[in-house]
Order: structure tokens, then C-alpha cells, then sequence
């Protein structure tokens, strides 16, 4: 299943994808103006072009945890999002602290804001296969 990793901005929106094994995160092209209905469409487009299975919208959280007005607009955002994907394709939020300060000090061709939903989707992969692997223990099967 390919994941679609989002690093919200009202004006910008970071875009990365996994590949299909959930292996890899890459930076692609990030969306302009996402919260309007075009910027909506072309996020619904690339989820039906790339095949994803699910959406996490990086959460800006505060350093100790708390909500900002940030979170607060980056949580409609994904909201409407959800609705605009439907139930098929899940719409999940995933803490975002220090993703756009480490992209910044990795550099590389992508916008800032794309190498960004990179590194988010690199830490909720991880996140997910550690996940696998202690669920796969627990039902005494071997991990892949």
C-alpha cells in the first residue's frame, strides 16, 4: 500500500510518497493553495493517480505537546480531506515537530516543505513497521 505524507501549509502543502512495500519516502511536487477546492481536487487527483491507501497529514504540534492555531487549521484541513477522499482512502494525523528543521539541514533538490513530508513519512513507516512486528510477536508469528 503506497502512503501519501502531507506537510500542511495554507499556502503551500509538502508532499511525499512511499513506494509500495512502505519501504521508501519520496518528495514530490507540493500542491499550492491545498485547503481550496482546486488544491482539495489535486490532492483527491493524486491519490487516485498514485494509487494511495492512505493519507498523513503531519501535525504541527506545540514543543511540549499542546495545540497551536496551527494545529487547529491543520486539523479542519484533514477533516476536509477525509471528506473529500471518502472512507475508502484513511486520512490519519501524525505528530510533525522538527520534520521541516531536519529537512532543512538534509537539503536536496525538493521543496522544503516536500523533503519535509519526507521525513514525516519516514518516522510514521517506522512507525508502522515497528507496529507490524510487535503485533506479529504477540500473535507468535515470525515478522516479515
Amino acid at each position: 500500500m503506497r502512503v501519501l505524507a502531507l506537510d500542511y501549509g495554507s499556502a503551500r502543502c509538502g508532499c511525499a510518497v512511499s513506494d509500495p512495500t512502505g519501504t521508501l519516502a519520496t518528495p514530490i511536487a507540493p500542491v499550492e493553495r491545498p485547503a481550496t477546492r482546486k488544491g482539495l481536487a489535486r490532492l483527491a487527483a493524486l491519490v487516485r493517480e498514485r494509487e494511495i491507501g492512505r493519507v498523513v497529514v503531519g501535525l504541527p504540534l506545540g514543543l511540549s505537546g499542546e495545540d497551536t492555531a496551527q494545529t487547529a487549521e491543520t486539523r479542519a484541513f484533514a477533516a476536509r480531506l477525509a471528506d473529500a477522499l471518502g472512507p475508502a482512502v484513511p486520512v490519519e494525523l501524525y505528530d510533525e515537530r522538527f520534520t521541516t528543521r531536519i529537512a532543512a539541514r538534509v537539503g536536496g533538490r525538493a521543496s522544503e516543505d516536500s523533503r519535509a513530508a519526507a521525513v514525516l513519512l519516514e518516522g510514521w513507516l517506522a512507525r508502522a513497521a515497528a507496529r507490524a512486528a510487535r503485533a506479529a510477536r504477540e500473535d507468535g508469528e515470525e515478522p516479515a
